[in-house]
């Protein structure tokens, strides 16, 4: 009787050891899941948030050359600057917005020494930006 009470114990024992072992495996991984998804949501933020930024700053040396003729303001070498780091800021974010970044570089190359005369470049540079911006606002939306 006194071995089969024993014997008893040692299997509830056995079986809690399994069970404490397996909700802690269940906490851990969780735990590791949870801080990927919030280093990936820290990193899209910031990303988007300088991306925001630079996106603006190019709009505003857009209209320097096109409205205020201004060539300092205005100068295509800053706005290559700009489009280059938004280029890159894009390579640790989505497939999506790294496709509209690329598209607002390809629509630069071929605007940018026409923007400070000529409106139709300047309204396709900002159309562009315009859909990063879009971009950058729905992967924004997506973040948990």
């Amino acid at each position: 009787m006194r071995r089969k009470l024993t014997k008893r114990r040692e299997q509830i024992f056995q079986i809690t050891a399994i069970f404490s072992m397996l909700f802690a495996l269940i906490g851990f991984s969780y735990n590791v899941w949870r801080m990927e998804v919030s280093e990936y949501n820290s990193t899209m933020r910031s990303a988007s948030f300088e991306l925001l930024l630079q996106l603006s700053e190019l709009e505003g040396i857009i209209y320097a050359a096109y409205y205020d003729k201004d060539p300092v303001a205005g100068n295509p070498r800053k706005g290559w600057i700009k489009v280059n780091l938004i280029a890159d800021l894009s390579m640790i974010t989505e497939p999506d917005l790294q496709a509209a970044t690329h598209a607002l570089k390809q629509s630069w190359q071929t605007n940018w020494d026409t923007i400070n005369h000529d409106e139709t470049s300047v309204t396709k540079v900002i159309d562009r930006i315009d859909d990063t911006r879009k971009e950058v606002r729905l992967l924004l939306l997506k973040l948990e």
